[in-house]
């Protein structure tokens, strides 16, 4: 493997085990915060770190008036209303039911894609091992998942809507964003996001309930370093340099995640259906990967044998 394919690998997989212990994180935070309030406080300290950062490293903020209609959809389309949703519908049904809800998000990749993207190839092992990886979701979150239409609905609804927002917004990135630094692509719709969320945080929530305890603080640091700055960047970063539907796969892989992290920190029941689910989806993302990898071990093969 050359450098540049193991600088992928590696942020691929930071991205997995980034986004895979924020449900941790989120759920620690929300002991002490209100949903809106805690995700517009993660957004707004990302933006301040970025900004530092982008300070540190010399990079300019594009002004152009592309970039600033990007800046404007990435602020309302990839954090405020997406992540707004998850947070309102996780009030109302299981992180399960939002997990099997949000795998909605690489098929919506596929759809986009071919809409938007006709000269990008989606084969069949990309579309199989997506199926894969979306059954074994189902079922790792099968055995206690319970939905009840009257109750859940409009939970489900938003959850549905959000993943389904995030792939139109991923694909649009990757189709007119190629020029942004990752670092700028984030600044300006953080703020955006984060005025907005704080904005209706003030607004709907009670502010009675908030306390800025040690956990809430962590949690809006960590979340806002690692599980804003760090992943989206690198997310970002990894939309220029590999298959977005590929890409997109990362959403199966952080429940996975989740639940271990949840069983080696909150001593949470680990099953045999949750170790088969988990086999599943990485058969399934491995699956979605054949070809490239079949192509990378030709090469070498052939190489070795010259």
């Amino acid at each position: 493997m050359n450098k540049d394919n193991l600088k992928i690998a590696l942020g691929y997989v930071l991205i997995c085990l980034i986004w895979g212990s924020t449900w941790l994180a989120i759920r620690i935070g929300l002991h002490s915060l209100t949903p809106f309030i805690a995700a517009g406080l993660r957004f707004g300290a990302a933006s301040i770190f970025i900004l530092t950062a982008m300070r540190l490293q010399g990079i300019k903020l594009q002004t152009d008036p592309h970039s600033v209609k990007l800046y404007i959809m990435m602020g309302l389309f990839s954090f405020a209303l997406p992540f707004g949703l998850v947070y309102w519908a996780e009030q109302y049904i299981e992180s399960g039911l939002t997990s099997v809800l949000f795998a909605v998000h690489p098929f919506a990749v596929i759809i986009f894609s071919n809409l938007m993207m006709p000269q990008s190839k989606i084969g069949p092992y990309q579309i199989i091992g997506t199926i894969l990886a979306f059954v074994g979701v189902v079922v790792i979150f099968g055995e206690g998942l319970s939905v009840d239409f009257d109750e859940d609905f409009w939970g489900m609804l938003a959850v549905f809507g959000s993943g389904t927002i995030q792939a139109w917004i991923v694909v649009m990135m990757k189709k007119h964003g190629e020029e942004l630094h990752p670092l700028a692509l984030n600044l300006v719709p953080l703020m955006i996001a984060g005025i907005i969320m704080i904005s209706l945080g003030l607004i709907l929530e009670d502010s009675s309930s908030w306390v800025f305890d040690g956990g809430a603080i962590l949690s809006i640091l960590y979340l806002a370093l690692f599980g804003t700055l760090v992943s989206f960047t690198t997310f970002y970063w990894l939309m220029k340099r590999m298959n977005v539907v590929i890409l997109s796969l990362s959403s199966f892989i952080t429940p996975i995640i989740a639940i271990v992290l949840g069983w080696l920190i909150l001593n949470e029941r680990l099953s045999l259906q949750v170790l088969m689910g988990s086999s599943l989806v990485l058969i399934g993302i491995l699956f979605a990967n054949f070809k490239g990898l079949r192509n990378y071990y030709r090469l070498k093969s052939g190489k070795f044998s010259s």
